[in-house]
C-alpha cells in the first residue's frame, strides 16, 4: 500500500511580485536579480518570525508558520522594509509584493507545500493591494488584538476554486505604531529547549473580543470550565488555573510559556459575543514547535448562555484529548528504542490497539507489559491489556471468549486497584463484565466511568449501549450525545449500528433505518449494520429490500446470519425475541 504524506493544519503565507512581466520587459537581467533579492530578504524576515520559507516559484513565495500572529508580523514588517528599500533605488525596477495569509490543511514533502491552504492564501494574495496584506477571516479571528494592526473588512469574497464565499480583511500598521520585533530566542534554540518527559497541557485564558468588559465573565468562565473538564482525562496532567491565568492580557510567546509552565501543549482561544450570538474559536498548539495541532470555531445562538457554555466545553474537551494522544503517538515513533519510557510504550500499545486485530492486540500486550516493567503501578497500561483482551473476545466464539474476558477482567481490576479514579480502568472492567454476562456489574462500572469523565464520547456510548441492553430508558440519549461530541470517531460505524439496534428495540424503525444507513456509509463492509437495517426494513413492510440487505451480510461475513439466529444481547427476553422474530420474518 502506498504511503501518504501526512497532512497538517498550518498558517500559509503566499507572496507574489506585482507586475513582474512588465518589470522583466523593462530590464530582464536586473528584474530577475531584484526579484530574487526581494525573496532572499523576505525569507530572512520570515525566519526571524519563526516561519519557514518552503519554496520560491518564479515570482511567488510560499511560507509556513505555526501562528497567525507571526505570519502577520512578518508580512507587515517586510512590506514596510521593502517600501523603504525601493525608495533608495534610482531606476524603475522596484518590485513590490502582494501577500495573502490563510489557515488550512497542507501536505509538506521535499520542501514543497501543497493543499487547499496554499490555494486559499494565493487567492487572497490576488485581491490584496500592491504592497498590501490580505488575511482570511478565520485566521483573523485568532490574531491577538493587542497587536498594533488595523483590519479593514473586504466582505465576503468569491474566490476561484472555493464554493463558499470567504471573508477577508486588509491589514495595515496603526499610525505611530511599530511592528513587534522578532523574539530574541532563535528558532533553533527554541526547538532545543527542554520539555517535560510527561506531557501536560495548559489552557490559557480565552480572549474576550466582544469589546465589552462586562463579558469577561463569560470568556473566563468558559476557560475555567475547560480546565476542570480536561482534568477528568487522566493521561495528561492539566496545569492549574492560577498558573495559566497569570498570562491573561499579556503578550504570549507560545514556546516560552510552555517552558515556564512545563506544558508540552497549550490550548488558547477567543470569545466574541454580539446581540444574541457568540463565536468561540479554540486552537491546540504544540509548545515546542508552535505548530497548530487542531483548531475549530463554534457559532451559536445565545438562547441560554449556560447551556451554550456547557455544550462548547463538552465539544472542546471531547476532541482535544484524542488529538493530544495522536500527536504524542507521532512524537513517540521518532524516538530510538533505547530512549523509550513507560509513557512511550503505552502510546505505542494504544496505536496497536486501534488496529483491532488479534495480531495487533498481542503486540499491544507486549508493549503494555514493557511499560509495567518500568512502572509497576501503571494503571493505564493494565487498562490497555484489558482492552486488548476485550477486543480479542469480540472476535472469538463463545467457546473461547469467556476465558479471554476473564483475563480482561483481571487486568482491569489491577488498573482500578492502582487508580480508582481512572475512567479508562472502569470502562474496561465494565466491558469485561459484559462479556461475562454480569450485566448489573457492567452497567454499574460504566456509570462510574462516565461520572469520572462525562465528556468521553467512547464512555458515553458504552453507557448508552449497556443501558439499552439492560432495558434502561436513557440508552438512546446517551449514544446520541456521544455522536455529537465526537462525530469523527474511528469506530463510529459500530457505534451507529448499536444505536440503530437501540432504536429498533424501541420500535422507532425509521430512526433505526437512518442510523444503520449512516453506519454503512461510514464502513460499507460492516456486516452488523446490514443486519440491523434488514430487520428494520422488514418491520416497516419493505421486505424485498430487507432481504437484499440481509443477503449482503453473508457475502461480507460468511455464516453471519446463521450465527445471529439465536442472538441474545438483551437482558430482557422479549427484546431478544424481537430480533429473532425479525430475522424469521425475512426467511424465504
Amino acid at each position: 500500500m502506498a504511503e501518504h504524506s501526512p497532512r497538517k493544519l498550518v498558517v500559509i503565507l503566499h507572496a507574489d511580485v506585482v507586475g513582474s512581466t512588465t518589470l522583466v520587459q523593462k530590464n530582464e537581467t536586473l528584474a530577475h536579480e531584484r526579484i530574487q533579492e526581494i525573496f532572499r530578504r523576505f525569507s530572512k524576515t520570515i525566519e526571524s518570525y519563526c516561519g519557514t520559507a518552503h519554496e520560491i516559484r518564479g515570482d511567488a513565495l510560499v511560507a509556513e508558520f505555526g501562528r497567525v500572529s507571526d505570519s502577520v508580523c512578518a508580512a507587515i514588517a517586510f512590506q514596510l522594509e521593502n517600501r523603504d528599500f525601493n525608495t533608495t533605488l534610482e531606476d524603475e525596477i522596484r518590485p513590490r509584493v502582494r501577500i495573502g495569509i490563510a489557515m488550512g490543511e497542507v501536505v509538506v514533502a521535499d520542501n514543497t507545500v501543497t493543499g487547499e491552504g496554499v490555494v486559499l492564501a494565493q487567492r487572497l494574495e490576488q485581491i490584496a493591494e500592491p504592497g498590501g496584506v490580505c488575511i482570511q477571516g478565520a485566521a483573523y479571528e485568532t490574531v491577538p488584538k493587542r497587536l498594533p494592526f488595523s483590519y479593514e473588512t473586504l466582505g465576503e469574497q468569491t474566490l476561484k476554486g472555493f464554493e463558499e464565499p470567504v471573508k477577508a480583511y486588509e491589514i495595515t500598521l496603526k499610525a505611530g505604531e511599530a511592528v513587534p520585533a522578532p523574539e530574541s530566542v532563535s528558532r533553533s534554540e527554541k526547538l532545543a529547549l527542554k520539555t517535560p518527559d510527561k506531557p501536560s497541557i495548559a489552557v490559557l485564558a480565552f480572549t474576550n473580543m466582544s469589546g465589552d468588559p462586562e463579558q469577561e465573565y463569560f470568556s473566563d468562565g468558559l476557560t475555567e470550565d475547560i480546565i476542570t473538564a480536561l482534568t477528568h482525562w487522566r493521561s495528561f496532567p492539566v496545569i492549574a488555573r492560577n498558573s495559566s491565568f497569570a498570562y491573561k492580557d499579556k503578550p504570549v510567546d507560545i514556546i516560552r510559556v510552555g517552558q515556564e509552565l512545563q506544558a508540552r501543549y497549550l490550548l488558547e482561544g477567543s470569545v466574541r459575543k454580539g446581540a444574541d450570538r457568540v463565536r468561540i474559536s479554540a486552537q491546540l498548539i504544540d509548545a515546542v514547535s508552535s505548530h497548530h495541532i487542531w483548531a475549530e470555531r463554534y457559532d451559536r445562538e445565545l438562547a441560554d448562555v449556560f447551556e451554550v457554555q456547557d455544550e462548547i466545553v463538552q465539544r472542546i474537551t471531547a476532541t482535544v484529548m484524542p488529538e493530544l494522544v495522536k500527536a504524542e503517538v507521532k512524537r513517540s515513533t521518532s524516538k530510538r528504542p533505547e530512549d523509550l519510557d513507560a509513557w512511550d510504550y503505552w502510546l505505542r500499545g494504544m496505536a496497536q490497539i486501534r488496529e483491532r486485530t488479534p495480531a495487533a492486540n498481542a503486540k499491544a500486550r507486549e508493549l503494555f507489559k514493557k511499560a509495567i516493567a518500568i512502572q509497576h503501578d501503571y494503571s493505564d497500561a493494565y487498562a490497555g491489556i484489558a482492552r486488548s483482551h476485550n477486543h480479542d473476545a469480540s472476535h472469538q466464539s463463545a467457546e473461547y471468549h469467556m476465558e479471554t474476558a476473564k483475563q480482561a477482567m483481571n487486568a482491569a481490576r489491577e488498573a482500578v486497584k492502582y487508580d480508582g479514579t481512572s475512567s479508562r480502568a472502569h470502562h474496561e472492567l465494565s466491558t469485561a463484565y459484559q462479556w461475562l454476562n454480569r450485566h448489573d456489574d457492567a452497567l454499574a462500572e460504566v456509570k462510574i466511568a462516565v461520572d469520572l469523565n462525562p465528556n468521553d464520547a467512547v464512555g458515553l456510548h458504552a453507557l448508552g449501549n449497556k443501558s439499552d441492553l439492560a432495558g434502561e430508558p436513557d440508552g438512546i440519549s446517551f449514544m446520541e450525545k456521544a455522536q455529537r461530541l465526537n462525530p469523527e470517531d474511528a469506530q463510529l460505524h459500530s457505534h451507529l449500528t448499536f444505536l440503530a439496534r437501540a432504536y429498533l428495540n424501541a420500535g422507532a424503525h425509521d430512526d433505526a433505518i437512518d442510523r444503520a444507513r449512516q453506519a454503512i456509509r461510514r464502513s460499507p463492509e460492516y456486516a452488523p449494520a446490514y443486519y440491523i437495517l434488514a430487520i428494520a426494513l422488514g418491520r416497516v413492510g419493505r421486505r424485498d429490500e430487507a432481504r437484499r440487505e440481509l443477503s449482503k451480510c453473508d457475502v461480507l461475513h460468511p455464516g453471519f446470519v446463521e450465527s445471529r439466529r439465536n442472538w441474545q444481547p438483551y437482558v430482557n427476553p422479549e427484546s431478544n425475541e424481537k430480533l429473532r422474530a425479525g430475522l424469521r420474518q425475512l426467511e424465504i
